[in-house]
């Protein structure tokens, strides 16, 4: 698990990204997270099929990337810049306590 901190160093939240290393759309959820300074897990299944097995048991899904933040699953990157979209995003990571999360 990754902690994400502020500027101050307040623990934020945690978040975890299950992904592969050109998918395209893992691509820009990695960039997203990235621009707004958030550290995060990135777990690679593309080089490890248990790992993949293990992301759709937890998510539900096959399909890359699913993402957590702290502790909840908020789906891939479509969904990600949705919250983005929305306004929703920046209060999840601003979040000061972290649930546990798969990782």
């Amino acid at each position: 698990m990754v902690s994400v901190t502020n500027a101050g160093g307040q623990k934020l939240v945690t978040v975890v990204m299950y992904s592969t290393a050109f998918c395209p759309y893992c691509v820009r959820a990695r960039r997203l997270l990235e621009d707004k300074g958030v550290s995060y897990q990135d777990i690679r299944v593309d080089a490890e099929p248990a790992l993949r097995q293990k992301m759709v048991q937890l998510s539900g899904r096959r399909t890359v990337p699913q993402i957590w933040i702290g502790g909840q699953h908020v789906g891939g990157c479509t969904e990600l810049y949705d919250l983005e979209r929305r306004g929703r995003l920046d209060p999840m990571l601003a979040q000061d306590t972290a649930a546990r999360v798969p990782g």
